[in-house]
């Protein structure tokens, strides 16, 4: 299921997130922390993999498609 929300939205949850949620979320999904990271803005792909986000320039750090919301659920759970 895909998802719209702003960057900035995206950057909150992240924020929001106590420390080692990413590594967390990882395990929980079974997916590398990396590519966590990269799903709410980073870009280390040399460890970490694309994520299905698509970005669109816009207010508020511009809109994020994201094709899967599994991390972004895990988050909110965390939250």
């Amino acid at each position: 299921m895909s998802k719209r929300i702003t960057f900035n939205e995206l950057r909150k949850i992240k924020d929001m997130l106590p420390d080692g949620s990413m590594q967390r979320i990882a395990d929980e999904l079974g997916i590398n922390a990396e590519t966590v990271r990269n799903y709410f803005g980073g870009d280390n792909y040399e460890a970490g993999k694309a994520v299905g986000i698509h970005l669109e320039q816009g207010p508020d750090g511009g809109i994020v498609l994201l094709d899967d919301t599994r991390i972004l659920e895990k988050a909110k759970e965390i939250i």
